[in-house]
């Protein structure tokens, strides 16, 4: 166990912090031995937290991740060491997630295209159009060339609701 110290009434004591297992799942008496708090008080702290809730398996059996087990070790350091009403505690998370939430829009990373001035980035992008753009003259010629004409003895006969005529096929010049 590590020991930390804590200010309670504006005199430092020590509270025991437990090393949490490298396990990925945890039941309820683990996490309450853990916590050093009854199974009932984690099932009512996740009536009153919603940021606490485990996963259940087929059985109903709660299964705690490492995440879940320090965060009931953080309300237990509010609720007992810090002396937070649950209300303040819930109060506590709030003001956390929006600083967090704050930290992660101001942190966003800068790109290699960003950062530069914005002709080298047109520069950049000038090959590539220069490419398409012969690519598409190409499929133009190959569009454009005259279609050869058959002779009048390849022509399709077909026979149509008005009689018998000779028709050209739909590709046919």
């Amino acid at each position: 166990m590590k020991k930390s110290l804590q200010k309670t009434n504006g005199t430092p004591a020590p509270v025991a912090v437990p090393v949490i297992p490298d396990k990925l799942y945890f039941r309820i008496g683990d996490v309450a031995k853990l916590c050093g708090v009854e199974a009932y008080v984690l099932r009512f702290w996740e009536s009153e937290f919603p940021q606490l809730k485990p996963n259940k398996s087929g059985t109903g059996q709660r299964l705690y991740r490492k995440r879940d087990v320090e965060l009931a070790l953080r309300i237990k350091q509010l609720l007992y060491a810090d002396g937070y009403t649950i209300a303040g505690a819930r109060q506590v998370f709030t003001a956390e997630s929006r600083e967090s939430k704050k930290l992660a829009q101001s942190e966003l990373p800068v790109t290699k295209a960003a950062s530069q001035p914005q002709v080298s980035s047109r520069a950049a992008a000038a090959e590539p159009l220069k490419n398409l753009r012969a690519e598409l003259r190409e499929i133009l010629g190959i569009l454009s060339t005259p279609v050869k004409t058959e002779s009048r003895s390849q022509t399709t006969r077909t026979r149509t609701s008005s009689g018998n005529r000779n028709e050209r096929g739909l590709f046919d010049a």
